[in-house]
């Protein structure tokens, strides 16, 4: 029977699983984690609104109904196209009659020095774990600093990037320090100590969604020094450089969340184009190899002039119409180019505030906010989770609590 790899369990990996199942094929799906991460919502784990199990879903379960398809704990380290293998850390090599590359993204740094090393990231669960430990131990660190300046470096946090994920931590960060841990430390005066720091190269916030400028004034109100066309020089472990040394920041607490690239992965042989992303054609498949398909942030596809962004609806719609088009190649049918459907974008801003771009309609304000909460919780996979986010998200709200203000234990030591 005919043999389907899919590398990587994240959104364009389970859409394309779901799309191939139950047909005459057998699919084994691969990733180095047992389960899918729901990231747009990875950041509120970051700022203890949720607990990491709420975004995340076994593997196992979401196709436990899907009788060809099949899962593997695997990390892959490398892809011999030629011999239609797959090699594993462990060292298992896995033939395949079509390969389906949905890896996903990582940081891009743009070269800065100090970033890579220093900079706490949003990409994974672990990430948001060790940033919530990290953001916590801050705290209780400055409840018994009596040293001013040293406290004011610990509670200085500074999130470079202003995209949707720089702009929705930036208003959940400042939320969680001002409301729920300002009471938890009456030692501390963290409405007037605490200081969160959004920097963004460009000349305005929520490039590619709009609603920028009520984003800028919607965090300025909510305390966040935003400061735009400032570009971040160097980020060291103690402090973060803005404009070539014209400003420096003291913080222990540099957040990247200003830009990814294609997942690189040394043993494959195929060139890397803008982004760090693999070119594909109009059908996802890679010039030269007819069986091989990549989707999601790490294809590069160009469509109406511009390439087409790294969000998931692009990775979802996209492994749905390579799983169609594997289908499709099966059988002796020709081949359909891939058109991706913008259902919109949308950025949380903290409470009762958001900018939602739907249908080339612009929202802004609390009708925004209902509508990012309700599409959100739409695609989050599994009841247990949505019931859980639903109550976390009900609890906050009514009382101004985060519930998840825990430290656990994590590889990063701080």
């Amino acid at each position: 029977m005919t043999q389907i790899l899919i590398l990587g369990a994240g959104f364009g990996g389970v859409w394309a699983a779901e799309a191939l199942a139950n047909q005459p094929a057998q699919v084994l799906i691969l990733d180095k984690n047992n389960y899918h991460t729901f990231l747009p919502l990875l950041y509120q784990v970051a700022a203890a609104e949720l607990e990491p199990e709420r975004i995340a879903q076994p593997v196992r379960s979401i196709i436990r109904q899907r009788n060809n398809v099949r899962f593997a704990l695997q990390e892959v380290v490398g892809v011999d196209l030629a011999a239609q293998t797959v090699q594993t850390a462990v060292g298992q090599t896995l033939a395949y009659d079509y390969l389906l590359i949905a890896l996903g993204s990582t940081n891009h740094y743009f070269g800065i020095p100090g970033a890579a090393e220093h900079s706490f990231t949003l990409k994974s669960v672990e990430e948001g774990i060790a940033l919530r430990n990290h953001i916590l131990r801050c705290v209780e660190k400055a409840a018994r600093e009596t040293d001013t300046a040293v406290r004011r470096q610990l509670l200085t946090f500074v999130i470079i990037g202003g995209g949707p994920t720089g702009v929705e931590y930036a208003g959940a960060l400042s939320e969680l320090l001002y409301q729920p841990l300002d009471k938890d430390f009456p030692e501390l005066d963290l409405r007037h100590e605490a200081k969160v720091v959004l920097v963004e190269a460009a000349d305005g916030l929520l490039r590619g969604i709009g609603g920028g400028d009520y984003a800028l004034q919607r965090l300025q109100r909510m305390g966040v020094d935003v400061r735009l066309n400032t570009q971040v020089s160097e980020i060291q472990a103690d402090a973060v450089t803005l404009n070539k040394g014209e400003t420096i920041i003291p913080t222990v607490s540099p957040i990247w969340t200003a830009g990814v690239q294609g997942v690189p992965l040394a043993q494959l042989d195929l060139p890397r184009v803008r982004g760090g992303r693999l070119a594909v054609r109009p059908t996802l498949q890679v010039e030269g190899h007819d069986n091989v398909f990549v989707v999601g942030d790490l294809a590069y596809l160009e469509q109406d002039g511009q390439m087409l962004p790294g969000v998931a609806q692009v990775a979802m719609q996209g492994g749905r119409h390579a799983a169609q088009n594997i289908l499709r190649h099966l059988a002796g049918q020709s081949l359909l180019p891939f058109r991706y459907k913008d259902k919109g974008a949308m950025a949380t801003i903290g409470r009762n505030a958001a900018v939602a771009n739907i249908g080339g309609r612009q929202f802004t304000g609390f009708v925004a906010w209902v509508l990012w909460l309700v599409i959100h919780i739409f695609f989050l996979i599994g009841f247990r989770n949505r019931i859980g986010v639903l109550t976390n998200w009900a609890w906050n709200y009514l009382f101004y609590e985060r519930v998840v203000r825990l430290i656990l234990p994590s590889k990063r030591v701080e």
